[in-house]
């Protein structure tokens, strides 16, 4: 992750915390609450299935809203921008190699050409924190968490002809290289979940899978003559963690100084 979203996600909690109500307001340790979330949150996947072939470790950033009622359920929907550097299905651009070696720009010179992960995903999940299973009985509202959802996901090769040098590879031939691929998904997570009786810190981390039933949705693609759609399963299993902006009706107390 690039420092200037590692130190976004460290000073969240800082920005929601607010020094004047830090000692007259907090959340009752003994009672479920109901509140709106909002959820920044960071993915760290391996892909398997289809998507393997494609690329290599797969990165999520995005946000959620949603709502946690006093029964620990709770339903959240968003995005996440997906990206990665590693791409593995390099044979989409031989046909433009000079003797099957280089890509050529318009002087003759080998062409600087950059290739990336990109896409995005929008899920729906539905959840239950369980506090009763919270082996360090912070409070009622935080503890493991079980989480089922569904999602679209979209993603594609992008390809960058840097300098714009190789006309083969400008913006509108470059559809008929991307293998651009979308479809509907499935989620399923573990996790643990804090909501702080003092509002400073709201986090979660989880173990996800996502299963993706796609196709690829391009007509042609000019590397493979005789180009066919193809139906895949794209899988992302990993890693997710973030932090979460509550929103609730706080309790009251006074504070007396001697």
């Amino acid at each position: 992750m690039k420092p200037n979203l590692l130190y976004f996600f460290i000073l969240i909690p800082f920005w929601t915390w607010n020094p004047s109500t830090a000692h007259a307001q907090f959340l009752n340790p003994d009672s479920a609450h109901q509140m709106v979330i909002f959820n920044l949150g960071y993915h760290g996947c391996q892909p398997g299935g289809d998507l393997a072939n494609r690329f290599g470790f797969t990165n999520l950033i995005g946000g959620e809203i949603g709502i946690k009622l006093r029964n620990n359920w709770f339903i959240t929907g968003g995005g996440y921008f997906l990206f990665g550097g590693q791409v593995k299905e390099m044979g989409h651009l031989d046909n433009l190699k000079f003797n099957g070696k280089t890509i050529l720009n318009v002087s003759g010179s080998p062409a600087e050409i950059r290739v990336w992960e990109r896409g995005y995903t929008i899920p729906l999940r539905i959840g239950k924190i369980f506090p009763r299973l919270d082996p360090f009985k912070l409070n009622r509202n935080s503890g493991p968490y079980f989480e089922i959802g569904t999602q679209f996901i979209q993603h594609k090769i992008r390809v960058e002809d840097v300098g714009n040098q190789v006309p083969a590879l400008s913006k509108s031939f470059r559809p008929g290289y991307d293998r651009l691929t979308n479809g509907i998904g499935i989620m399923q997570s573990l996790g643990y979940r804090i909501f702080s009786t003092s509002k400073l810190i709201n986090c979660f981390i989880a173990l996800d899978i996502m299963t993706n039933f796609t196709e690829e949705r391009r007509d042609f693609q000019y590397d493979v003559p005789n180009w066919k759609t193809a139906k895949r399963t794209d899988i992302l299993a990993g890693f997710r963690v973030g932090w979460t902006i509550p929103i609730y009706k706080v309790t009251s107390s006074t504070v007396y100084y001697y």
